[in-house]
């Protein structure tokens, strides 16, 4: 009795009486079904949400909004509730007599003529827009910026363009001093000319003689 190729004992001498092989020919090969071997991870990829960082600032990501400047990483919106008003932020302006006293003690041709106002009451601007301009109308020079500080009481250390706050798409705000008269500080420190800083709520801005304008959350 013949042996077919699979190794199937048959009668027959052509083909296979259990499987229909044909005696003469090659065996055929079992067909083995095997899962596709698993694809590598790019060089680079994440291994999870602490290996991202926030595309904005670059800060590691540690949540779905990023701790800094408060990306949505979901891509749905601000981290920040937005109030009735729409503004995110706003920029509270008022008289700092400590700030005042420094600018007086380094002096100046026109330090002599600057005294602190008795009364300055604090004014808000919420935040709106791409810009918002810091400093003092003038009808002379076109000049209608959207923080105004002409008073009263005028800080006559105000520039009539003084500053300007950017608006960033992810909600955020940038703020650069064009080149004032007097120059800008953020916390403290003086600003360099045309170099935007990040801006948050807490922070205060010092400019002229005796202004502060501190950046608060946004209110209805």
């Amino acid at each position: 009795m013949a042996t077919c190729p699979q190794g199937h004992a048959s009668g027959a001498d052509d083909y296979c009486d259990t499987c229909g092989a044909q005696m003469a020919g090659p065996p055929q090969p079992v067909s083995h079904h095997s899962a596709p071997p698993p694809q590598p991870q790019p060089q680079g990829a994440a291994s999870g949400p602490a290996a991202e960082t926030c595309p904005v600032c670059q800060t590691p990501r540690a949540g779905q909004f990023c701790e800094v400047c408060g990306h949505d990483y979901s891509g749905s919106g601000s981290a920040v509730p937005l109030p009735a008003t729409g503004a995110r932020y706003e920029a509270v302006t008022g008289a700092d007599r400590t700030y005042y006293e420094k600018v007086i003690a380094e002096g100046g041709p026109d330090a002599a003529a600057m005294a602190f106002p008795p009364y300055c009451p604090e004014r808000s601007f919420a935040l709106h827009g791409e810009q918002v301009r810091i400093g003092r109308r003038s009808r002379a020079r076109n000049a209608a910026p959207e923080i105004d500080l002409t008073g009263p009481p005028e800080d006559p250390g105000v520039s009539h363009l003084h500053a300007v706050l950017l608006g960033r798409p992810d909600g955020s705000w940038l703020l650069v001093d064009p080149g004032s008269s007097n120059g800008t500080q953020l916390n403290g420190r003086p600003l360099t000319v045309n170099v935007p800083v990040r801006i948050g709520p807490g922070d205060r801005i010092h400019l002229g003689a005796w202004t502060v304008i501190t950046i608060r959350e946004g209110t209805p």
